[in-house]
């Protein structure tokens, strides 16, 4: 049987995500977390809030957008190669705009420089040659910046903290806040990373779990946390004196102000803060919530905007391929199978249920599958990820999950087994840019091509084409030579 066969390859992936044993998370305590110094901190000792434990198998992947941060994080070594431009709005427009190509020009201190070396950084990306002079600034400014996973904006504000921090006191100077115990154990491996060769800095995580005796005073330069555990901790326990913090950080606000509460500790703690503590806060997107939070946090802020340039369809060929059936939908894609396996494709799916079914047949016909959907694992999900990345498998089952902000260069080709739709059962636009996007990357040619099996998902399809104002051919499967070159 189908399931039987996918069972079988469930377990081959759920060996291949032991691999990556070094990222596993184990059991949370129950309370408040471990202390821990920037030289010997474990941070791999967590379960994780934000993707680890197994979600309902429910038909539709809701966004989790804290889990889709993690996993951007966990799958990215190297910076993102972006196109995007800088837009720096400043508080004084009169003042001059500095930016630096270079990490010797900001003049840091030598551990700190042979720190961001040892890291593989050898100049700065492109949000971190604006945005590291105003943080270093003397005195300190206040910053807002939209910054994507793998732009470098993690190292820009620990360097950040480090630089302002004063080894010789023994008491907490910065002040990072996190949405989840998971992304504050990233950004602690950060600051791990670029500060092996500066001891004298300490750093503690302010998380559930880390019970410190009453009474008691931190002596660590640094904390990082969650809002309820990092506000317990300067107005409940008073572990940290607020007004000697120099820095606080608010990273992934659109995270956080998703979570229930989050948004009013941040703002709680933001209001104990001295008036000269420089105010950094950094966030993916900035819809109207996300800013109105953001002002109330930043005063006097700075703003650096990434502008997005229009995603194109230029580079894209697409087809859509007439079915009755979700099993004539399967067989045109064994048919396609063939063509297209050379490369590597990507094959959506509206349901997580759906994409199980579909990797499960291709599983039983012989075919070489990865499934990802949003009831894996946060790290089971980075291992299938890298795995495809690396040629392992060439084909990707997946749901709306890895829709966005995952980049693979190698995939030529993206199938919608099922067209995306809103949950009016309205075309969802977006969603298929960011599908089909996964392909015709890095400007190379690509190919998508839509499973169409009803009126209904050929009337979809008919307004997405009438949306973007771009043809989408019928292909005929048995004809596919066209698709081979294009693919391969």
């Amino acid at each position: 049987m189908a399931s039987e066969s996918w069972a079988q390859a469930v377990d081959e992936q759920e060996a291949a995500a032991e691999s990556i044993n070094n990222l596993q998370i184990k059991e949370k305590p129950e309370e408040n977390g471990t202390v821990s110094n920037a030289t010997n901190s474990s941070s791999g000792a967590a379960k994780s809030e934000a993707g680890g434990n197994a979600k309902p198998a429910d038909d539709d992947d809701k966004e989790d957008k804290a889990a889709q941060s993690l996993l951007n994080k966990l799958i990215r070594n190297n910076l993102v190669n972006t196109t995007n431009q800088v837009e720096v709005l400043q508080k004084d427009p009169n003042s001059p705009l500095y930016s630096v190509k270079s990490f010797e020009e900001l003049r840091l201190k030598p551990q700190l420089l042979q720190g961001v070396y040892a890291m593989g950084f050898n100049r700065p990306s492109k949000i971190q040659e604006t945005a590291l002079p105003m943080m270093l600034a003397e005195p300190p400014q206040n910053l807002i910046a939209q910054s994507q996973s793998g732009t470098g904006k993690t190292a820009a504000f620990v360097l950040a903290m480090l630089s302002h921090v004063d080894p010789n006191n023994k008491y907490p100077q910065c002040l990072c806040v996190s949405p989840t115990y998971e992304l504050a154990l990233q950004t602690g491996k950060v600051i791990e990373q670029m500060g092996k060769y500066y001891p004298e800095v300490k750093l503690v995580y302010a998380i559930r779990g880390n019970k410190l005796e009453r009474g008691s005073k931190l002596q660590e330069q640094i904390v990082i946390g969650t809002p309820g555990t990092m506000l317990d901790w300067c107005n409940k326990f008073r572990f940290i004196d607020p007004k000697k913090i120099r820095v606080f950080v608010l990273d992934e606000a659109d995270v956080m102000i998703a979570t229930q509460g989050h948004q009013d500790q941040s703002i709680r703690i933001q209001r104990m803060l001295p008036k000269n503590c420089q105010m950094l806060l950094f966030s993916a997107t900035f819809e109207e919530s996300v800013w109105n939070f953001a002002q109330r946090i930043v005063p006097e802020p700075n703003i650096i905007k990434l502008k997005r340039e229009e995603e194109t369809l230029d580079t894209i060929k697409q087809y859509f391929v007439l079915c009755n059936s979700r099993e004539e939908k399967f067989q045109a894609l064994c048919n396609i199978y063939g063509a297209i396996t050379i490369a590597q494709a990507m094959i959506f799916c509206h349901t997580r249920k759906t994409a199980g079914w579909l990797a499960g047949e291709l599983s039983r016909e012989g075919h070489q599958v990865a499934l990802l959907s949003g009831e894996m694992q946060v790290e089971q999900r980075a291992a299938v990820i890298d795995r495809f990345r690396d040629g392992k498998e060439k084909v990707l089952v997946t749901t709306n999950v890895c829709a966005r902000g995952i980049d693979v260069e190698q995939v030529s080709v993206v199938i919608n087994f099922d067209l995306p739709v809103d949950k009016d059962g309205n075309p969802d636009n977006e969603t298929y840019l960011h599908r089909i996007g996964r392909t015709g990357r890095f400007g190379k040619r690509g190919l998508a091509i839509n499973m169409v099996d009803s009126k209904m998902s050929m009337n979809i399809l008919n307004r997405i084409q009438d949306h973007f104002n771009k043809k989408i051919e019928r292909l005929d499967t048995d004809d596919l030579d066209e698709i081979e070159k294009i693919a391969n």
